[in-house]
């Protein structure tokens, strides 16, 4: 299963307007997309909820996962997501 590494960018972590933006992009994706911290439990991308339960900071690194066909192509978009900072 492919997976990507990414820093969080955003200077309030996954929070609030920066949840939501991701959780969009997530969910328009073809595949599922999980996301976790390391040592923690993942959780669905497109979960508004999920994605504020992990407690993601500024610099903290999360591990994004997808299976299937275009599991590559989602994963580049939500890093890339992740990457920039969704405050501005």
């Amino acid at each position: 299963m492919p997976e990507r590494r990414v820093t969080v960018a955003s200077k309030v972590g996954l929070h609030a307007r920066p949840a939501a933006l991701l959780a969009k992009a997530a969910a328009d994706q073809p595949v599922q997309v999980t996301i976790r911290k390391d040592g923690g439990d993942p959780v669905e991308a497109a979960s508004v909820l999920g994605l504020m339960t992990l407690g993601a900071m500024h610099g903290d690194e999360v591990v994004l996962t997808a299976d299937g066909d275009g599991a590559d192509t989602a994963l580049e978009a939500i890093a890339a997501i992740i990457a920039t900072d969704l405050d501005d």
